[in-house]
């Protein structure tokens, strides 16, 4: 009987020690985007460029989905019960911008591809009057997942489910097993999609960095590792996207082995991508670096490069 006990405890310690460190990465995470996105707001020449702009994008994007997914993390860690209206708008916007994630960086990678592929065009294509509709764009590309997975819930749904109590996790929606082909159905033509956009700027790019000679080699180099950065970022926010059906699957199968690989999951497809913005434009672009470096050291650094202004 103690053995039992002291290997229960030796459990929940455990699960309690993850439930720390999460959010400490969580804290960590959004300190970073916090300052990051302080430093676009605080420059006005980044709201002219597009890359910046879309960075913004991704930066807001990923902020919210820490805030509410961390939440969501909590809620169903301490089995707190929620009525599954209130969990079906918060889980509306966790979706809706699971997918912006993956979608800006897609945008993001045609921005780059455009600037060293045709860099006459580049001022036309992003220009700053096209920034707003290139951001609606996105979100309307990207609700169109969220639409058709929520409107098959709607279809499947009793009108009681709505002021039931219950966890708040993505597996209370799947109702019906028709529900997780729709859903697989949608996700695999978006990462299709992607995919080859990822792939075509890739090859040109690298095209364009075998002719470029001097400064030009270099920068199309630096664009080409930034490609591939995006395109590893990108494969972890649609693995993410997987992760409740196999949840779901594990769940049916055992449940202490659902704890761990949620927790695996939350880290490498949730947190993980979410470091890897600061990283590609935070500190590899000299001009953000270099506004980033001022702001988080109160003025005291003061190296010229524009970014007073």
């Amino acid at each position: 009987m103690e053995d039992n006990s002291s290997w229960v405890g030796g459990e929940v310690r455990q699960i309690n020690d993850r439930v720390i460190s999460v959010q400490l990465l969580v804290m960590m995470f959004l300190s970073i985007n916090f300052l990051l996105i302080l430093t676009f707001f605080k420059k006005k020449s980044f709201y002219t460029i597009a890359r910046y702009i879309l960075f913004a994008v991704t930066l807001l994007s990923d902020s919210l989905i820490l805030l509410i997914s961390n939440t969501l993390f909590l809620l169903s860690h301490f089995n707190f019960t929620i009525q599954v209206w209130l969990c079906i708008s918060i889980t509306m916007v966790v979706f809706l911008y699971s997918m912006v994630t993956p979608v800006t960086l897609t945008a993001m990678t045609l921005e780059r591809y455009v600037a060293i592929c045709m860099p006459l065009r580049h001022a036309e294509l992003c220009s700053q009057h096209i920034h707003v509709h290139c951001i609606l764009i996105i979100h309307g590309l990207s609700s169109l997942p969220c639409i058709a997975f929520f409107s098959s819930f709607f279809a499947s749904a009793s009108l009681s489910l709505y002021k039931q109590h219950k966890i708040c996790i993505p597996q209370m929606y799947i109702l019906h097993r028709w529900q997780d082909h729709i859903w697989s159905t949608v996700q695999q033509v978006y990462f299709f999609i992607m995919v080859i956009i990822i792939v075509f700027c890739y090859v040109k790019i690298m095209k364009v960095a075998k002719t470029a000679s001097g400064d030009n080699k270099k920068s199309t180099w630096k664009g080409l590792r930034t490609v591939i950065l995006h395109g590893f970022q990108l494969l972890l926010c649609l693995i993410q996207l997987w992760i409740p059906f196999i949840e779901s699957y594990v769940f049916e199968i055992n449940l202490s082995l659902f704890i761990n690989v949620r927790y695996f999951n939350y880290i490498t497809f949730i947190l993980a991508p979410r470091c890897l913005s600061p990283l590609i434009y935070g500190l590899r672009d000299e001009m953000f670096f270099h506004a980033l470096k001022y702001h988080a050291l109160c003025g005291l650094y003061k190296k010229t490069f524009g970014f007073l202004k």
